[in-house]
């Protein structure tokens, strides 16, 4: 794998772990692994869901980025 894919994949995950940890919030419903946000409040919890649906976008954008800039380097890593 490329560096590109694995930053998509990091950051696709974080985004969708953000997506989820907001639209769970309106359910009273909180993932496990985000948990500990809420020890600081309702403020930071947001804070923290938001940056990771930013950071999340911003390091798939810069992988997509990556693999168009270095299209022989994907078709290598496939083979």
């Amino acid at each position: 794998t490329n560096k590109g894919t694995i930053m998509q994949n990091i950051g696709s995950t974080l985004a969708i772990l953000g997506i989820l940890a907001i639209f769970l919030d309106f359910f009273n419903r909180v993932p496990k692994v985000l948990a500990w946000i809420y020890n600081w409040g309702d403020g930071v919890a947001w804070g923290i869901k938001i940056a990771l649906v930013v950071v999340g976008g911003a390091l798939w954008l810069i992988g997509r980025n990556q693999e168009a800039a270095h299209p022989a380097l994907a078709e290598e890593d496939d083979e």
